[in-house]
């Protein structure tokens, strides 16, 4: 446990300075692991948000619709930059409807409906900005690099972008994706059990916002689902670890969202949770948690980061994890919330 403490304190010294190694820095095939960041804010549409991008990365604009462009050409691929809403985009189903296939014109008679379509969805996203956020998806980053990429967050900050405590409506948030070192099942239950463990402390060090603690898009795992995990004797085959998460969790809408990992990993499930539009299958863990704190200065994806690299720490440390693993469940059917989470930070904090 002192190895860990240590790196704790390293932490804190370094955070918001440059990214902290994980356990494993590589995948299985020997490359640097990458990072998804996914940031969202208001105060800055899609086009300023698009231009600041290439004017920090280089690349070239591409316009898509009124409200939905991308950034191709950066040294990581392609960036995506839109309002958060389906319904301010022109729907494929009602475009192809009417006869809107690549390289072709409207069906003959059907174009004011194309037309009408796409208008009220431009309008729709004009009324609703400030509401729904600007969403900034990145490419994969190696780790090691998000540093430079932080420095998108020092252009919207200085450009009048807003974050998760500029108002009470704002359930702003930064997903991470960090790529998995391995995609053996022992490998990924290790990880989430560390991230089960590791929530309360997470949810402290990050003070996650109250308005993003009343949504849904952040629930916690259930206590049944976590004991269940945590037990001595709990080691499943990977079928049985995704149908057990899929059972406790039928939703996307947890801190750690499993879905995208386990759609890649069983492509052949019937479940239709792995099978929605907005589950896409990737080696990724789709880390959830944390505010957009854009008024903060010097935060960024780094200081997000750091703190996973400290579940991924303890998922590596075979020990700590046992030895927390049986804290967990011993303190859990005794005694409060509250009080495990003072036991987390004396011992995450030395």
């Amino acid at each position: 446990m002192c190895h860990l403490i240590h790196r704790h304190r390293e932490f804190r010294e370094e955070s918001s300075v440059q990214p902290l190694p994980p356990p494993h820095p590589t995948n299985a095939q020997g490359r640097q692991r990458r990072v998804g960041v996914e940031i969202e804010f208001a105060g800055i549409m899609p086009d300023t948000a698009a231009r600041l991008v290439a004017e920090c990365f280089g690349g070239d604009i591409v316009r898509q619709s009124p409200h939905r462009m991308s950034v191709e050409g950066t040294p990581w691929g392609k960036f995506t930059i839109e309002l958060d809403s389906k319904y301010v985009h022109p729907d494929a189903t009602v475009m192809q409807a009417n006869g809107m296939t690549p390289g072709k014109a409207p069906s003959a008679g059907r174009e004011w409906r194309v037309e009408f379509h796409q208008r009220s969805r431009e309008w729709l996203g004009e009324m609703v900005a400030g509401l729904v956020p600007t969403e900034i998806v990145s490419p994969p980053i190696p780790w090691s690099e998000l540093g430079e990429f932080d420095r998108l967050f020092d252009a919207l900050r200085r450009y009048g972008a807003e974050g998760t405590d500029a108002s009470v409506f704002y359930g702003f948030g930064l997903h991470l994706n960090p790529e998995v070192p391995d995609t053996g099942t022992a490998s990924v239950l290790a990880h989430l059990q560390a991230y089960t463990i590791l929530a309360a402390w997470l949810r402290d060090q990050i003070r996650v916002d109250l308005t993003r603690e009343i949504l849904p898009h952040t629930n916690p795992f259930p206590k049944a689902y976590a004991l269940r995990i945590l037990a001595p004797d709990y080691a499943p085959t990977r079928a049985q670890l995704i149908s057990d998460y899929l059972r406790d969790n039928p939703t996307r809408n947890r801190e750690l969202d499993m879905c995208p990992l386990f759609a890649h990993l069983a492509p052949e499930s019937a479940h239709p949770l792995l099978h929605e539009s907005l589950v896409k299958p990737r080696p990724t863990f789709h880390y959830r948690l944390p505010n957009a704190q854009l008024n903060a200065p010097g935060w960024g994806s780094v200081t997000e980061w750091n703190r996973w690299v400290t579940v991924e720490r303890l998922a590596a440390d075979a020990h700590s994890l046992h030895t927390q693993r049986q804290a967990y469940c011993a303190h859990h059917t005794q005694s409060t919330v509250s009080h495990w989470l003072d036991k987390l930070k004396r011992w995450v904090e030395g």
